[in-house]
C-alpha cells in the first residue's frame, strides 16, 4: 500500500493493519521529512488520544492531515505508533 499527496510518496508498505477503513502504515514505512509537528489532538473513546502532523510537499501544506497515537488503549495495541492519512491523501495499492 503507498499514501500518496501531491505527487510524493509519504509511505509505503505491505504491512499496513486496516481498522474503520484507514490503513495505519508502520512508521518506519513513512517519508517523515513531509511531516510537520501539529498542535491538533483527538481522542477516541476505544483508541486513545491521537496527535496529527501536516504533510508540506512541493510548497503546499496539507495541515493535520497525518495522524497516530503515540500511546493507545489496551484495545488498539496493534495500531500503536503508526500512522494513517486523510484529506485527500490517496491510498493505493
Amino acid at each position: 500500500m503507498k499514501a500518496i499527496w501531491n505527487g510524493q510518496v509519504l509511505a509505503e508498505s505491505d504491512k499496513t493493519v486496516v481498522i474503520e477503513n484507514n490503513h495505519y502504515f508502520p512508521a518506519d514505512s513513512t517519508n517523515k521529512e513531509f511531516f510537520k509537528s501539529s498542535e491538533y489532538k483527538t481522542v477516541c473513546p476505544w483508541k486513545g488520544t491521537a496527535a496529527y502532523h501536516s504533510i508540506e510537499v512541493n510548497g503546499e501544506t496539507n495541515s493535520d492531515a497525518v495522524w497516530h497515537y503515540p500511546q493507545t488503549k489496551d484495545s488498539a495495541k496493534v495500531i500503536e505508533g503508526m500512522f494513517a492519512f486523510w484529506k485527500g491523501v490517496e491510498i493505493t495499492k
